[in-house]
């Protein structure tokens, strides 16, 4: 595993993260045992992970209390971020009274006095402005020790550059993955300004795992998806099937391909059972060429710049 820095926070995190949301999320995610998460979670520490990314909302709580539970004991040897706005009863509420009993919450269910980040949760614009007042309460946890770290959990760069503008964000969580190159446009600006970038939904929901064509279907969260876009999806599949000729499965080279990125902290793809971590960790192993980079940017420009898809 390689590791980078986390902006200038001076955390150091591993490349490849651990995406929590799956942990006793039956609904959306399909069954998994405790004794099985609690199992995952081992083992990816073991493989060098140390960067878990959770929220309160994830499995309605349950998320957290079995990350609190398989770290008992191994507090000193990870990096967790947690979030606030998406509460435990599904219910979004971003005001700004409710932040300090979310985030006392969300340390009981993990089992520790302190999160190294917490970020607000795909949170209206407004919120993603320095004048909100949740960045003084923020800072306020800050100094007490609460968290090590702040910022927001957005989708495009008009919020990343609202969030880099106005606010004293240490890290930033972003959606970015071969079908979604736009928050990109911003990564140079954090650099500029020291903030960390945490990549979501690095394969697509499990597209870029190439696992799904044009006649698959989809239940939880996923039967989002409209048939048109699948058909999409699964045609801009076989236009990136230059980048398993070496032997590289499509999961390896989509986490690549953000690696490539040197803007980027790290990227966190969830897992279902060991061998989807393993792989997910194994991307470390080698980078994508210059030219396969250019290529995927090129395609998106071609496909996808001006007519983006839905996450």
């Amino acid at each position: 595993m390689n590791y980078r820095e986390l902006g200038k926070t001076g955390i150091q995190v591993s490349e490849v993260g651990f995406g929590a949301w799956q942990l006793g999320n039956k609904q959306d995610w399909g069954e998994m045992s405790e004794e099985y998460a609690v199992q995952l979670i081992h083992d990816a520490i073991s493989q060098g992970c140390n960067f878990f990314d959770t929220a309160p909302n994830y499995g309605l709580g349950k998320s957290e209390e079995l990350l609190g539970k398989a770290l008992e004991g191994k507090r000193d040897q990870v990096i967790i971020n947690t979030k606030f706005g998406h509460h435990p009863n599904n219910v979004q509420d971003f005001d700004v009274s409710l932040l300090r009993q979310s985030l006392e919450a969300s340390l009981k269910r993990l089992n520790t006095d302190y999160v190294d980040s917490i970020l607000l949760h795909n949170p209206p614009f407004e919120f993603l402005n320095g004048n909100s007042p949740h960045y003084e309460l923020l800072e306020r946890l800050k100094e007490e020790g609460k968290i090590r770290a702040y910022g927001a959990s957005v989708d495009s760069s008009r919020e990343l550059f609202e969030l880099l503008e106005t606010t004293n964000s240490q890290v930033i969580e972003v959606m970015y993955n071969i079908f979604h190159q736009e928050p990109a446009k911003a990564f140079q600006l954090a650099k500029d300004k020291g903030v960390g970038l945490i990549i979501k939904v690095p394969l697509d929901s499990g597209w870029l795992s190439g696992k799904y064509n044009a006649h698959s279907t989809f239940e939880g969260v996923r039967s989002r998806w409209s048939k048109e876009q699948i058909e999409t999806r699964a045609n801009l599949l076989t236009q990136l099937s230059f980048l398993t000729a070496d032997g590289a499965t499509m999961a390896q080279a989509a986490l690549r391909f953000i690696l490539a990125r040197s803007e980027v902290s790290t990227v966190i793809p969830g897992c279902k059972n060991i061998e989807q971590l393993t792989e997910n960790v194994s991307a470390t192993e080698m980078v994508l060429s210059d030219e396969d980079v250019k290529q995927i940017r090129h395609l998106w420009e071609k496909e996808l710049k001006d007519e983006p898809l839905p996450w």
